[in-house]
């Protein structure tokens, strides 16, 4: 996979980084070079999963670069053309609302759109509690769009948490290979 530059783009779903982190590292070992991002909330926030500055500098020493992690950090990602295809992993609720949307207002949600402004592909590996409820709709809509593909989704705990799907993170190496031949991995719900 050389030659191939992958943006690593991190929203706040903060008790699925760990998965990000390992996906990072494989990444790297697969020969990607990776851009990393970060949205404002994932990049300034200490949580109960760890210290804003602690994640940032493992994503740092992982990826070998400095995360973008501003709206204007983000914007050249498109005219500059700074990566082939873009990951959002993990993908928040939240964060699929704002695409479904067309509302810019996060370094992730510039950097999707900025790299959809060139025609190429955004992965997203979605992580929320109410994708089978309220945002059952923006995942309807992102399902529909051109050059939008998703990591293969299942419920993490459907009795406890029954509208809450997860990426399944072990697959999103296959998901970026299929988005940069411009396919979606199927079955998106496993």
């Amino acid at each position: 996979m050389k030659d191939i530059t992958v943006g690593f783009a991190m929203c706040g779903s903060f008790c699925t980084f760990s998965k990000a982190l390992e996906t990072l590292k494989q990444l790297k070992q697969l020969g990607y070079d990776v851009l990393p991002i970060m949205s404002e909330t994932a990049w300034s926030t200490d949580t109960r999963f760890g210290k804003a500055d602690d994640i940032a500098a493992k994503v740092e020493s992982i990826s070998g670069r400095e995360i973008i992690h501003s709206i204007s950090g983000a914007e050249p990602i498109g005219p500059k053309q700074m990566c082939d295809v873009l990951l959002v992993a993990p993908c928040t609720g939240n964060t699929l609302a704002k695409l479904s949307s067309g509302i810019t207002d996060t370094s992730v949600t510039m950097a999707v759109k900025s790299h959809l402004r060139i025609l190429r592909p955004v992965v997203l590996a979605l992580c929320s509690n109410d994708a089978l409820g309220a945002g059952g709709r923006n995942l309807g809509t992102m399902l529909n769009r051109k050059n939008i593909y998703f990591v293969p989704l299942t419920q993490d705990d459907p009795v406890k948490k029954p509208n809450s799907l997860v990426a399944d993170f072990e697959r999103i190496p296959e998901a970026l290979e299929a988005a940069l031949e411009g396919r979606q991995v199927e079955p998106v719900f496993i």
